[in-house]
């Protein structure tokens, strides 16, 4: 089965300063964190506040989803971080 992201939930994760959202791989989800520094990569002049962050990940979200698969196919772990390299 491929991943995909039927819940269009996403929040701001102030621990991490991320935006954390999950994706589908049948029944198990496997949950993604997507930082400032990698949102600043694609979105370069956004606020770096929860406001920003969100607003950047809404803005991009195909972008993201598509990034999300590919590191998912890397290999399966407890949670996946999206780095700005990633981009």
């Amino acid at each position: 089965m491929s991943l995909g992201f039927p819940n269009e939930s996403r929040f701001y994760d102030a621990a991490v300063h991320a935006v954390r959202f999950s994706g589908y791989d049948g029944a198990m989800e496997a949950p993604f964190f997507v930082g400032e520094g990698a949102l600043k990569r694609i979105q370069p002049d956004m606020p770096s506040d929860e406001a920003g962050l969100l607003t950047a990940f809404d803005r991009n979200r195909a972008r993201i989803y598509a990034t999300a698969s590919k590191v998912y196919e890397r290999g399966r772990r407890g949670s996946y971080d999206l780095l700005p390299e990633d981009f």
